[in-house]
């Protein structure tokens, strides 16, 4: 097992397979900042065979849980063939935002995904053409939501409530899923990247948004590092993201690959650290276990527990996953 410096263990590998995405949320990919974007070549991304390796060399530090991002990550082709090649032994997880879903969720399924968390920030059409900047409606995120269900795969809903746009969704997401066993997420805007405007102001704490629900019951964490704090709400869970109000950068045991292969140790980090290069000279897993070893015991990553203490370009959330 390998620890950092504040002794926070790697478990938890978030790889972006893909920079590109079929919407453009303000929070996330701000179309005036993204349509003229140049997005990365085929020959840039690291390959499935590539991502596999690193995987497979992390478990032995003590990896148990790979998420598949994006961008979009069912953009890319072949995904399911990927989640087949991945050791089954780690909890197989995906964030997508739902709109190719329902095409995808048997498939995905049967590659061996085990659990989906589906981007889902208004239930009416017009906040969600707002915030997602998108033809797409919430229609077809509740589809794929609903395939992803009768599929088998375990599925949560994360919702961002950003003051002026979407504080009517705390309680009509949270009204649509129950009785589903869908698990609601709140997430505050946060500042990830540079380009999506963030204003403090702007910010719904996990609080305000509780005093929009009744009959929440707090309940412990599933294990360390979860991100969510936890409650129960009659036969529904509901579990709020509060990295602005109450970080939990303590607990973090996060690492992020961009698509092009660099090796990220915060949400929030302003730069990566190269594995492409070791994987293209044909590096052992050995090499890049030791290599990530190397990275990961430098970490003292705590970000948003120093939120407005030292000013830091970030890389955008689109290039390295949530």
């Amino acid at each position: 097992m390998v620890t950092d410096l504040l002794n926070r263990p790697l478990r938890d590998l978030r790889i972006s397979l893909t920079d590109r995405c079929n919407m453009r949320c303000r929070y996330c990919m701000p179309r005036e900042h993204f349509d003229s974007h140049e997005f990365l070549a085929k020959g840039e991304i690291l390959s499935y065979e590539e991502l596999t390796t690193v995987v497979e060399a992390l478990i032995p530090l003590g990896l148990t849980k790979v998420r598949l991002t994006g961008g979009e990550p069912l953009l890319r082709r072949d995904v399911c063939s990927f989640i087949e090649m991945l050791p089954k032994e780690l909890d197989l997880a995906m964030t997508t935002n739902g709109i190719l879903l329902e095409r995808f969720a048997v498939d995905l399924a049967a590659a061996g995904l085990n659990r989906v968390t589906v981007s889902l920030d208004a239930l009416d059409v017009e906040t969600f053409q707002a915030m997602g900047d998108t033809n797409e409606t919430p229609e077809t995120v509740l589809r794929g939501i609903e395939a992803a269900r009768m599929a088998g795969l375990s599925v949560k809903v994360n919702t961002v409530i950003r003051a002026g746009y979407n504080e009517h969704s705390v309680e009509k997401v949270a009204e649509r899923f129950v009785g589903t066993e869908v698990v609601v997420r709140y997430i505050e805007f946060m500042d990830v990247g540079e380009t999506n405007s963030w204003n403090n102001d702007e910010v719904i704490t996990g609080q305000m948004m509780r005093k929009m629900l009744d009959n929440l019951q707090p309940v412990k964490p599933n294990h360390v590092g979860e991100v969510a704090n936890r409650y129960i709400r009659g036969s529904q869970e509901i579990g709020f993201i509060e990295s602005v109000s109450k970080p939990f950068c303590g607990d973090c045991n996060r690492a992020r690959i961009s698509a092009d292969g660099s090796l990220y140790t915060c949400l929030f980090a302003s730069k990566g650290n190269d594995l492409k290069s070791l994987l293209r000279m044909n590096a052992t897993k050995e090499q890049i276990a030791n290599a990530v070893r190397s990275i990961w015991s430098q970490r003292d990553d705590a970000y948003s527990q120093n939120r407005g203490k030292k000013v830091q370009e970030k890389i955008e959330m689109s290039f390295i996953g949530g």
